[in-house]
């Protein structure tokens, strides 16, 4: 008898228990990408974020999940080599799912931001030198996951940095700020509304089978961008400007206009990356639940039961309430000093950057790039906007993140095998 038939049921359990557990490490560290600017520019209160963030998420985990997910993440193994003895891809699946989510739980416990998508890379890295031989890796794959990390944050960075200071330029240096708010805002809710329905379309719901064309996708979204501005124009009608010593922020009212804006985007990025991210602890599970489900069977590409999708929105949820507030610290206020317009501009920054990734099919992390969009905001300010020891601290967690996933994943593995085989 072999031994998937012998301990099946048990490697089901054991999926499902670590897949909730990484659902939880995806909840708990990459959800800051969402609320993290909304929650520091005090757009809304945590408790705010934590809702919105608890239905968007699920929604989009659930609702765009994925009915197929890919067995192995980001091609990095080539499953063929597996065919001889598919217990190897059950323990490294295993072990991928527990290393990535131990890891996430430091990093999470500690405040820092990281890639959910590197860890799990690192993971199945580690697993595939320890079980196969570092021959097995599509080095190639590693080396441009690795490049991501300069380009990502460079890129949101830079166009953050130039949509900050064309607000500064065009609203808050004009001579009447509320005025000028009034005539250039629509501009921004255009730009708002066709940003995060590429990020809709392209990352949210791609994996439904709704396998829209990038032009067709640009359409609708060019439609959808004027539609929110339009409504946009009709709501900024009714913000009245205040008188400077009752606004909060000193600035007539303008402020506020921006915090209504940043709600708007912390939705559908919250959407966006649970239907994009859950895939990081649902591939590896529904890869498990296949092999032992085919008695031992290797495909590329696996059906993803529909209850499993519901475990990973849960896990995704449970780690938010519990530990995301860490890591929203981090991102919100521990590296500059947020204002609704300068977590606006970063928002936006980083919503654009994942839109220009999926049509150029740059390989992007969504936390980079939101925690380089926060840079540029704070360098359009100046170097001393930027609080250096937070941002050298978070450059060193992305740095280890993929060797700590892979050598988590190998202590695993061998311990998994030890026990089964």
């Amino acid at each position: 008898m072999s031994i998937i038939a012998q301990h099946g049921e048990i490697f089901i359990i054991l999926a499902c228990l670590f897949g909730f557990f990484m659902a939880w490490g995806v909840g708990a560290n990459d959800v800051a990408n969402a609320m993290g600017t909304s929650v520091g520019s005090r757009a809304i209160t945590i408790k705010q974020a934590i809702l919105i963030a608890v239905i968007f998420e699920f929604l989009g985990a659930w609702l765009a999940g994925g009915e197929v997910t890919n067995t192995i993440r980001k091609g990095i193994i080539d499953p063929e080599l597996l065919q001889g003895d598919p217990q190897l891809l059950v323990y490294g699946m295993l072990a991928a799912l527990l290393a990535a989510a131990t890891w996430l739980l430091i990093a999470s416990m500690k405040g820092w931001p990281v890639s959910t998508t590197h860890s799990i890379v690192g993971a199945i890295v580690g697993f595939s030198v320890a079980g196969l031989g570092a021959a097995s890796v599509d080095w190639g794959s590693v080396m441009t996951i690795a490049a991501s990390w300069v380009v990502s944050p460079v890129l949101s960075g830079t166009i953050a940095f130039t949509l900050f200071k064309s607000v500064q330029h065009l609203i808050f240096e004009a001579r009447d700020p509320f005025a000028a708010a009034k005539r250039y805002v629509p501009m921004y809710v255009f730009l708002v509304g066709f940003a995060v329905t590429m990020v809709t379309l392209t990352k949210g719901l791609k994996h439904v089978g709704l396998d829209l064309s990038f032009g067709a996708s640009l359409l609708l979204s060019i439609l959808a961008g004027v539609a929110v501005a339009a409504l946009g124009t009709v709501m900024e009608r009714r913000v009245q400007a205040s008188s400077r010593q009752t606004d909060q922020f000193g600035f007539s009212g303008v402020e506020r206009v921006f915090g209504v804006l940043m709600i708007f985007t912390a939705c559908a990025m919250a959407f966006a990356h649970g239907s994009n991210d859950v895939a990081n602890a649902v591939g590896p599970l529904a890869a498990v639940i296949s092999v032992v489900q085919t008695g031992g069977e290797i495909e590329s590409a696996a059906l993803v039961p529909w209850w499993v999708l519901v475990l990973g929105g849960g896990g995704i949820v449970v780690g938010l309430v519990t530990y995301g507030h860490k890591v929203i610290a981090t991102v919100g206020t521990g590296i500059t000093e947020l204002t609704p317009s300068r977590g606006f501009a970063a928002t936006l920054a980083a919503a654009v950057t994942v839109v220009l990734a999926s049509g150029t099919g740059l390989p992007i992390s969504t936390t980079h790039t939101l925690v380089g969009a926060v840079l540029g905001v704070g360098l359009a300010r100046g170097m001393a906007a930027l609080n250096l020891r937070v941002i050298g601290t978070i450059a060193m967690s992305w740095l280890i993140t993929l060797p700590a996933g892979a050598a988590l994943a190998i202590l695993f593995f061998f311990m998994f095998k030890g026990m089964f085989g």
